[in-house]
C-alpha cells in the first residue's frame, strides 16, 4: 500500500404485495443503515495492521457524481443531474484499522487517529479530469497502472460510499487508481423506485466516464466493482458502451464485479448479450439476502441475480448459458439484511483484491462457495462450458 502524504496533492404483483414490501423495508431501515453495510463488529477479523502503522494511512481518489448538491440532507443532494461533476479526494484510514470495517464515530466528530475521515476535497473541472487521472497514472507499472471504479447502491450516502471504497482499497491491497462514481440513491428505504429512475439518469454519465478513462493515456485495465443497484447502473452503462461500438471499452476493460446484484435475471441476460464474450464478470452472491428478497417482491416476484443459488439445477443451468463467476456467500453473514459480506468479510474482501491483480488466462469459468474461509480440496480446472464447485484461499491473516 503506497502511502500518500496530505502535501503532495493540491487538489406487478398486486400493489398490495408491494405495498407490504414497502412497509417490510421500513422496518428494515435500522439494520439497513445504507447498502454500505458499515461495519461487521460481530466477525472475527483477521490480523491486521493495527500497532504496525503509527500513521493514518491516506488513500487518494477520484470522485464522479450526478448529484446535484454535496451537501447531504438538502434536496439537491437526492436530485440527479445528466452529467458528472468531479473531485479529488484525500480519504484517512486510521492506523488501527480492521479489515472488513468502516471505524466511524457512535458520537460526536470523527478524528483521524481513529475513523476514516476525509482529509482534503478539490474540486475538478470536467475537461481536466482526464489529464488529472492521466498525471496520476504516469510512471506506474503493471496493476498499479489500473482504474477501479466502485458505483454504490440504493440507500447510500456519499460518506458512506467514499469510506466503502477506501476500506476496499486498504483491504485488498490494490495498488491502482480508485474512482467513486456516486449517484442520488436516496437516503431513505421508501425511495427505492425514485432512486431506481435516478439511477437510470446517472446511466449516461458512468457510460461517458468509463468510455474517457479508457482512452486515457497510461491507464491499464478498467475494473469496475458495482453494488445492489449499482450493479444494475454498471451494467446498463457496460451495455450502452458496447451498442456504441466500444466493446469491453476498446480492450481495457478488466473484471466486472457485481456484488449482490440487484438485477432481474431476464434483464441480465440481455446485458450480457451486449457485452458478449470475453467479458469477465464476476457475481457475488447470497440466497439469505432479504434487501434482494424483499426488492424481488416489489418486482412482482421475479428473481435477482444477486440471490441466484448455484446449487440449485435449475439456477446452474443459467449460470452455464450466462457464462460468468458466482462466489457463493450464502454461508456467510454480515448481519439479518445479509447485504454486504463482500465487503465486510475480510477474506472476501482479499479475494476481490486477488481477482484484481489475477491475468485473465488464469480466469476459468468457476462457481465458487465461501463459507468463512474452510478450504476444500481444488478439483481439476474446470472447462470454459461448466461450471464446478472450488474453493477460495483460506484467509491469510494479513
Amino acid at each position: 500500500m503506497r502511502l500518500f502524504p496530505l502535501s503532495r496533492f493540491p487538489f406487478p404483483r398486486d400493489v398490495a404485495a408491494r405495498g407490504l414490501a414497502l412497509v417490510c423495508l421500513a422496518l428494515l431501515a435500522p439494520g439497513l443503515g445504507g447498502c454500505a453495510s458499515m461495519g461487521l463488529s460481530a466477525m472475527s477479523a483477521p490480523a491486521s495492521f493495527a500497532g504496525l502503522r503509527q500513521e493514518p494511512t491516506v488513500i487518494p481518489m477520484f470522485v464522479a457524481s450526478t448529484r446535484r448538491g454535496d451537501k447531504e440532507g438538502s434536496a439537491a443532494y437526492d436530485t440527479p443531474k445528466p452529467t458528472a461533476h468531479f473531485a479529488f479526494e484525500l480519504i484517512s484510514v486510521p492506523p488501527g484499522h480492521k479489515p472488513g470495517q468502516v471505524e466511524r464515530p457512535s458520537w460526536g466528530q470523527a478524528n483521524p487517529r481513529d475513523h476514516f475521515v476525509v482529509a482534503q476535497t478539490s474540486p475538478l473541472e470536467a475537461e481536466s479530469f482526464n489529464g488529472q487521472l492521466a498525471t496520476h497514472l504516469s510512471g506506474r507499472v503493471g496493476s498499479n497502472r489500473d482504474v477501479l471504479v466502485f458505483v454504490h447502491g440504493f440507500n447510500t450516502s456519499v460518506d458512506e460510499a467514499r469510506f466503502r471504497l477506501a476500506q476496499l482499497v486498504t483491504d485488498g491491497r490494490f495498488g491502482g487508481v480508485p474512482v467513486l462514481f456516486t449517484w442520488p440513491s436516496r437516503n431513505s428505504v421508501l425511495s427505492y423506485v425514485s432512486a431506481r429512475e435516478n439511477a437510470t439518469i446517472s446511466r449516461d454519465a458512468l457510460t461517458k466516464l468509463l468510455q474517457d478513462m479508457s482512452r486515457t493515456p497510461g491507464v491499464g485495465r478498467i475494473h469496475v466493482l458495482a453494488h445492489s443497484m449499482g450493479a444494475w447502473l454498471s451494467m446498463e452503462a457496460l451495455r450502452e458502451t458496447a451498442i456504441g461500438g466500444q466493446t469491453h471499452l476498446d480492450g481495457k476493460l478488466g473484471n466486472v464485479m457485481l456484488a449482490a446484484p440487484d438485477i432481474d435475471l431476464s434483464v441480465f441476460r440481455q446485458q450480457m448479450a451486449r457485452l458478449g464474450a470475453g467479458a469477465n464478470v464476476v457475481v457475488f452472491s447470497s440466497t439469505g439476502d432479504r434487501a434482494l428478497s424483499l426488492s424481488s417482491t416489489i418486482a412482482g416476484d421475479r428473481p435477482r441475480l444477486g440471490a441466484i443459488d448455484p446449487n440449485n439445477a435449475r439456477d446452474k443451468a443459467e449460470l452455464e448459458k450466462l457464462g460468468v463467476k458466482v462466489y457463493d456467500l450464502s454461508k456467510i453473514s454480515d448481519g439479518w439484511i445479509n447485504h454486504g459480506a463482500y465487503a465486510t468479510a475480510p477474506h472476501v474482501v482479499q479475494q476481490i483484491g486477488r481477482q484484481l491483480t489475477r491475468s485473465r488466462q488464469d480466469d476459468a469459468q468457476v462457481t465458487s462457495v465461501i463459507d468463512a474461509g474452510v478450504e476444500a480440496p481444488r478439483p481439476a480446472p474446470p472447462s470454459p462450458t461448466t461450471i464446478e464447485t472450488s474453493p477460495l484461499a483460506a484467509p491469510s491473516g494479513q
